[in-house]
C-alpha cells in the first residue's frame, strides 16, 4: 500500500496541528507557547500548499503560505519581546506568575 502525496499532507497537517495544540495545552513558560503557536503555524501553512496543489491552484496555496510566513514572524517577534519585558518587570517567564498580577 502506497500513500500519496495528499494523504502525506493531510497526515503532516493533523500531526503539525496535534502536537501544536498539546504543547499550547501543556506550556507553563512563555517561550514554550511562541514555540508551540510556530509550530500550528507551520501546519497552516502545509494546509495552504496541500490545499492549493489538490484544486490544482498551486500559486494562490504558495502565495498564502508565505502571507502566513510573514504573519507568524510578526507574531513571534512581538510575542519574544514581550516574553523579555515580562522577564524584566516579573522575573519570571512562568505563565502562571504573570497570572497573579492581576488587579
Amino acid at each position: 500500500m502506497q500513500l500519496s502525496i495528499t494523504s502525506l499532507s493531510v497526515i503532516g497537517v493533523l500531526g503539525l496541528i496535534g502536537i501544536g495544540l498539546y504543547a499550547l495545552l501543556a506550556a507553563n513558560h512563555l517561550i514554550k507557547v511562541i514555540i508551540a503557536l510556530q509550530i500550528l503555524a507551520k501546519g497552516a501553512i502545509l494546509a495552504f500548499v496541500a490545499a492549493g496543489q489538490a484544486n490544482g491552484h498551486i500559486n494562490t496555496g504558495q502565495s498564502l503560505a508565505l502571507t502566513v510566513v510573514v504573519a507568524d514572524t510578526i507574531v513571534a517577534v512581538v510575542g519574544l519581546s514581550l516574553a523579555v519585558q515580562a522577564r524584566r518587570f516579573i522575573g519570571s517567564m512562568n505563565i502562571r506568575d504573570i497570572t497573579s498580577l492581576k488587579r
